[in-house]
């Protein structure tokens, strides 16, 4: 079979993740366009079977939402499958711009770097609570690098002149030089920190 280019344009051969937990759920099918239209959505992990770009076009859907409060609309994006394909694919040629390397690579990596491998729970111990240091499961370790990167994207787009696309593009660059103006390799760093004080 032959090796299809995303969008028809990026090559996904040679492209491997180099966190060994992340490597079953980091997927890159062998697909032209990613999107799914919900086939894997029947079992619990489905989702890990879905291309990292349909998953990041999914959260571009719900980029409002923070804990079980939506605090801020998604705007013109939300349920608009179209739309999302189409910022993504404005920020993948950002980004391709910008760097001068394949930008599904650049976002594999950006991912990677911003998936957090601790986090903090709250056990109740004889009517005391106190917080308790946990690993995080490698499903939850993306969805929390993704939903982190749309997040900051779009807080920074949000009331801005700043076009989305652009302000999604600079999130995953800056993921990718693990620099700390990326709100998803900050938040990461704060909940590593708390988990280190809480073990």
């Amino acid at each position: 079979m032959t090796n299809m280019k995303i969008f028809n344009k990026w090559d996904i051969t040679g492209i491997e993740v180099k966190d060994p937990g992340l490597k079953r759920y980091l997927v890159l099918p062998n697909q032209l366009v990613p999107r799914t239209f919900g086939r894997n959505s029947k079992s619990r992990f489905g989702k890990s079977k879905n291309s990292i770009v349909e998953r990041l076009m999914g959260k571009i859907l719900v980029t409002g939402h923070k804990g079980k409060k939506h605090n801020r609309t998604s705007g013109t994006f939300t349920g608009k499958g179209i739309h999302a394909y189409n910022l993504v694919f404005n920020t993948l040629e950002i980004i391709e711009k910008e760097t001068k390397e394949n930008p599904i690579k650049v976002l594999v990596k950006a991912v990677e770097n911003a998936a957090p491998r601790e986090e903090i729970t709250t056990i109740e111990y004889g009517g005391a609570r106190y917080s308790q240091s946990v690993d995080c499961a490698p499903q939850r370790r993306i969805d929390i690098a993704l939903r982190q990167i749309t997040q900051g994207a779009y807080s920074k787009s949000f009331g801005s002149k700043r076009k989305i696309h652009e302000a999604l593009a600079d999130e995953i660059i800056k993921a990718y030089r693990l620099d700390q103006g990326s709100q998803a390799i900050s938040k990461k760093l704060e909940l590593e920190r708390q988990s280190d004080s809480s073990r």
